[in-house]
């Protein structure tokens, strides 16, 4: 589930979703006739300025949340960092996570500007400023905004604690996962489906069974037990998710009183889609909406992802591809 932001998705099927490979594709608005085939009224475009995502009632999406993935020997010596770390967790929804990247994103405050805003907003500041004292703590961020956002809202609050914390932009998985198991950094942001399924075919092989899904729960204790086989260890999942999300106008929404994409799959017929290129041959993207939910798709249009939520703003498409936590989806 992951686009320009280079972040990465699973598949409902366990599958890396496509922007897990960077750039989604080249998709300008060519369009594809589908097999519309609904008995339902067909639901034309509205045009408006606000998105709203529906809701994914049926979990076709896995459960991306937000966690803090630790080196398991720095965490096992100084007993005062995970706590610190889920404070945190325990503060950020997806609403606030939106609220961060378009402070970023959109505002274009830095990344440390937007953390220290949030940590005193949220009064996270540590009650003990010498708990962490003399002590020195490395974040590893991926080479996209949220990311950075995220390793430094970790790091001010270590700071608050008096420690001394260096934030580092690495760059993808591939190369800031060793560098976290070998101790060269101390933490990093993570995303529990997406790590769960990468640790799950390093260990297990590329062809192992899934192991990630909708449930945050059942999700974060398979990535935990895969933790534990490769020297990490985890803080407190968040509530807040960064993962594929279908959006429709405000207007949309309000004028055919949908909420949820169930809602939607009973209510409309003759949908237009917009979504990357492999949106119609990747199960978390229309064959999933038309497994899971029955959705009518007559029509589908490919976009570079960056333009999908433009799309549907113009009233060009129904429903559109985004990403559950894009600043651009804030109110």
């Amino acid at each position: 589930m992951r686009t320009t932001r280079t972040s990465v998705a699973l598949a409902a099927a366990g599958v890396l979703l496509l922007a897990a490979c960077g750039s989604p594709g080249s998709g300008g608005g060519e369009s594809a006739a589908t097999s519309g085939s609904s008995d339902l009224a067909t639901c034309d475009p509205v045009a408006g300025d606000q998105l709203v995502v529906l809701e994914d009632d049926q979990g076709l999406q896995n459960a991306d949340n937000v966690i803090p993935a630790v080196n398991a020997q720095a965490a096992a010596a100084d007993p005062a960092l995970i706590p610190l770390l889920d404070s945190v967790s325990e503060s950020l929804d997806t609403d606030k996570l939106i609220a961060l990247n378009k402070a970023v994103d959109i505002d274009r405050e830095t990344a440390s500007e937007a953390a220290k805003a949030y940590v005193a907003d949220e009064g996270l500041a540590a009650d003990d400023s010498s708990v962490g004292a003399g002590k020195q703590v490395t974040i590893g961020a991926a080479n996209f905004s949220e990311s950075s956002t995220l390793a430094e809202l970790y790091a001010e609050v270590l700071r608050s604690a008096g420690y001394t914390v260096q934030v580092q932009t690495i760059g993808n998985r591939e190369t800031y996962l060793p560098a976290l198991q070998s101790g060269e950094i101390t933490l990093t942001p993570e995303y529990a489906a997406t790590l769960a399924e990468f640790l799950n075919t390093k260990v297990n092989g590329p062809d192992a069974a899934p192991v990630a899904s909708a449930d945050p729960t059942a999700t974060v204790e398979a990535l935990t037990t895969l933790g534990d086989d490769s020297g990490i260890t985890f803080g407190a999942v968040s509530d807040a998710q960064d993962q594929n999300a279908f959006a429709v106008t405000q207007e949309f929404a309000d004028e055919h009183d949908v909420s949820t994409l169930s809602e939607l799959a009973d209510t409309c017929g003759g949908l237009i889609l917009a979504g990357p290129p492999e949106c119609p041959e990747r199960p978390f993207c229309q064959p999933g909406l038309e497994e899971v939910y029955g959705l009518d798709i007559a029509e589908f249009q490919s976009y570079d992802f960056g333009l999908i939520g433009d799309a549907v703003r113009q009233g060009k498409a129904s429903i559109g591809l985004v990403l559950s936590s894009d600043g651009s989806l804030a109110s």
